[in-house]
C-alpha cells in the first residue's frame, strides 16, 4: 500500500495551534534592532513591563547592544541578571566574538566556567575565535585543552576553529595536524587551512589543497576564492586566477567586495591592470577597500596619473578615503614623480578629512621627495616634519635615493642610522656596501663585509618564478637545477649577445653589491630573472606577455638588459619585484627609471 493510501487512513489531525503573538516588550526589541538609543527607550518598555526577569528578552537585549558596539551597556545588562543560564552565556560569548569584543568574549568565558556551568561547543567556537582576534597562542592552547577534556576534540565546528585559530598564530603544523584529523572537513575548515597557507607565506601549499578540496568534492564558497586568489596573487600564477574569475562569474556567484577586491589584486600583482579596472567597474558594491585596491593597483603598476585621476573620482562620488587609501594615492605620486600633487594630497589629510598622518605616510613623502631627487628636502622632512623618532623604514627610503642619485656622502650618514637602528638586518650593510662600492671606497666595502662575518649575517637570496602553462618554476641566481639548464644557459648566452650587439653595456657597478666572491661569477649574467625571462621566451608563444615575479628588487643591470631583450624578443615582458611592478616593451620601461 502506498504511503499516500495509508495517510487517508489515518485519523485527521487538528492543524496545530498558531505560535503566540510577540509580546510588546519582544516587539518593542524587534522595532529597535541594533540602534543603542532605541535599544535603551525598549529596555525601559520590558522593565516598565514587568519582562526584566525574561531570560529570553535580555538575552535578545544583550546581543542587540553587543552588534550595536555597545560592549559596555551589554556588560551593564548583564550584570543585573540574577541567574543567567548556559543559552546566556553562549549568545553573550558568540556575540562577542562575532561582534569584535574578543577579550571581552574571553571574561564571560571564565563567567561561565566560575558560574559551574558546563560549556557546550559552540562555548569553544566562540572562545577560539576570540583567542585568534587576540593572537592569544597561549589561552587558545589552554581552550584547545579544555575543549579535549569536554568531549569536543572531535566536534567538527570546535576543529574548524581550531584550525583557523593556529593558521592564523602562524602555527601551521599545528593547524594541519587538526585538520588532517578531522573525520568531516567543512568548507569553512578547508577555508581556513587554505587563507592559513596564504597568509603565512606558503601560498603553493594553500594551492594545492584548493586542487585536493575539489578532489574530495567540496564545492568552494566565496571565502575560499578569496584566500585561492590572494595565493595566487602572492605567486603571480595569473592563469589559475584567471581560471578562478571564469568559475565565479560561471557559478552565479555574487561579485560582492571581499570577492571583487581580491580580483582586483590578484589581476593587479599578475601585472593585468586593465582586467582589475574590468572588475571594479563591474562590481556593484564597490567600498573603500575596493577603491583603494584599484588606486593601489594603478600605483604599483606605474600608472600614477591614472591612480590620481581615480582618487579624485573616489573624493567626487564615493566613499570617505582612510589610511590606507592614502597611502596607495601617495605611493602613486612617488613611483610617477608626482611631486607637487603628493605634497598637495599629505596636506589634505588633515586639513580635508582629519586623517593623522602615520608613519606610513611619513615613509611615502620622504620616498616621494627622494626618488625625485630633492634629497635635502626629504632628509629635512625627516629631521622636522616626523613627530616621533625616524623608524628604519624612512632611513631605508632615504638611502635607497641616495644610491639612485648617487650622493654618497647623505647615504653614508643614513645607512649609519640604519646600523644604529637595526644592526642586524642584513639588507642594510648590502646597501651600504653599495654605496661604498659607487663611491671606488674598496676599504670601506671590506670593511661592510667584515661586520656582516662578524655578526653572522648573510644577504637574502633572490629568486624569480615565472608560471608556463599553468605551473610555476622558480629560478635562483646560477640555478642548475632545472632538467633543461644547458638550453636555458645557451640561450641566455645568445640572447645577451644579440643585446650586446644592439648596444648593450653590462652595469659593472651591479657587480658590486655581490658580497659573496663566489657568485660573482654569475652576478650579471645569471641572476634568476635573467633564467626566468629566457626560459619563458623558450617556452612560450611569440605573441605571449612573459611575467616574472621577484623577491627582491630588481637590480639595475636587468633592467636595462631587459629593455633590450623586449626589443630583441619583441616582447612585452612584465617583472614584479619586491617594491612595484616594471612592464618593458619596445625598449622601455614603464616605471621610466624612477624606481
Amino acid at each position: 500500500m502506498e504511503a499516500r493510501e495509508v495517510h487517508h487512513l489515518l485519523p485527521s489531525q487538528p492543524p496545530p495551534p498558531p505560535p503566540p503573538p510577540p509580546s510588546p516588550a519582544h516587539q518593542a526589541l524587534l522595532r529597535a534592532g541594533p540602534r543603542l538609543h532605541l535599544l535603551r527607550q525598549a529596555h525601559a518598555h520590558v522593565v516598565v513591563s514587568g519582562s526584566h526577569r525574561s531570560l529570553s528578552l535580555l538575552t535578545k537585549l544583550i546581543n542587540l547592544a553587543c552588534a550595536a558596539g555597545a560592549i559596555g551597556y551589554a556588560r551593564q545588562v548583564f550584570s543585573t541578571v540574577p541567574w543567567p543560564d548556559s543559552f546566556l552565556f553562549n549568545s553573550l560569548i558568540k556575540s562577542c566574538s562575532k561582534f569584535g569584543f574578543p577579550h571581552d568574549a574571553v571574561v564571560f568565558y571564565r563567567c561561565l566556567l566560575l558560574a559551574d556551568i558546563p560549556p557546550s561547543n559552540y562555548t569553544f567556537t566562540s572562545v577560539i575565535k576570540a583567542c585568534a582576534d587576540l593572537s592569544a597562542l597561549r589561552l587558545g592552547r589552554g581552550v584547545h585543552a579544555h575543549a579535549l577534556a569536554c568531549g569536543f576534540g572531535l566536534d567538527p565546528y570546535v576543529q574548524s576553529a581550531l584550525v583557523a585559530f593556529y593558521a592564523k598564530s602562524g602555527e601551521l603544523n599545528v593547524a594541519r595536524e587538526v585538520f588532517d584529523k578531522m573525520r568531516e572537513r567543512t568548507v569553512v575548515a578547508w577555508n581556513s587551512i587554505i587563507s592559513g597557507y596564504e597568509q603565512n607565506g606558503s601560498p603553493k601549499e594553500a594551492i594545492e589543497l584548493f586542487d585536493l578540496m575539489r578532489e574530495s568534492g567540496i564545492e568552494p564558497d566565496s571565502a575560499t576564492f578569496v584566500g585561492v586568489l590572494a595565493a595566487c596573487a602572492q605567486l603571480g600564477a595569473l592563469s589559475l586566477g584567471s581560471w578562478v574569475h571564469e568559475y565565479v562569474m560561471e557559478s552565479g556567484f555574487d561579485l560582492n567586495a571581499a570577492l571583487g577586491t581580491s580580483l582586483i589584486n590578484m589581476y593587479a600583482r599578475c601585472g593585468n591592470v586593465s582586467k582589475s579596472r574590468e572588475v571594479f567597474d563591474l562590481m556593484r558594491e564597490i567600498n573603500v577597500i575596493a577603491w583603494t585596491a584599484m588606486i593601489s593597483a594603478y600605483a604599483m603598476n606605474g600608472y600614477g596619473n591614472q591612480a590620481v585621476e581615480l582618487f579624485d573620482q573616489m573624493r567626487l562620488r564615493g566613499p570617505w578615503p582612510n589610511r590606507v587609501t592614502f597611502v596607495a594615492v601617495l605611493s602613486a605620486c612617488a613611483h610617477a614623480g608626482l611631486v607637487d600633487m603628493g605634497r598637495h594630497v599629505f596636506a589634505s589629510m588633515k586639513q580635508e578629512y582629519d586623517v593623522e598622518p602615520g608613519l606610513e605616510h611619513y615613509v611615502c613623502m620622504v620616498d616621494m621627495l627622494g626618488r625625485a631627487g630633492f634629497l635635502d628636502e626629504a632628509y629635512r622632512f625627516v629631521e622636522e616634519k616626523i613627530p616621533m623618532e625616524a623608524p628604519p623604514a624612512v632611513w631605508t627610503a632615504m638611502l635607497g635615493a641616495c644610491k639612485m642619485h648617487k650622493n654618497f656622502d647623505l647615504g653614508v650618514r643614513v645607512a649609519e642610522h640604519l646600523l644604529d637602528s637595526e644592526p642586524d638586518n642584513p639588507g642594510h650593510y648590502v646597501m651600504l656596501s653599495n654605496i661604498y662600492a659607487l663611491a671606488g671606497r674598496s676599504d670601506r666595502v671590506q670593511r661592510v663585509r667584515n661586520m656582516m662575518i662578524q655578526r653572522g649575517l648573510k644577504k637574502q637570496v633572490g629568486y624569480s618564478n615565472i608560471e608556463v602553462d599553468g605551473k610555476t618554476y622558480m629560478f635562483s641566481m646560477g640555478d642548475k637545477s632545472h632538467p633543461e639548464t644547458n638550453i636555458i644557459y645557451e640561450y641566455l648566452d645568445e640572447l645577451m649577445l644579440r643585446c650586446t650587439q644592439a648596444g648593450y653595456i653590462p652595469l659593472a657597478d651591479s657587480l658590486m653589491h655581490e658580497l659573496e666572491g663566489e657568485e660573482r661569477e654569475y652576478a650579471l649574467r645569471f641572476h634568476s630573472e635573467k633564467l626566468a625571462v629566457s626560459f619563458g621566451l623558450l617556452k612560450t608563444s611569440n605573441s605571449m606577455t612573459i611575467t616574472i615575479v621577484k623577491n627582491l628588487r630588481m637590480c639595475e643591470d636587468c633592467h636595462l638588459a631587459f629593455k633590450y631583450v623586449s626589443v630583441i624578443a619583441n616582447r612585452e615582458i612584465v617583472v614584479r619585484d619586491k617594491l612595484r611592478f616594471h612592464h618593458f616593451k619596445d625598449g622601455s620601461c614603464s616605471c621610466l627609471d624612477f624606481w
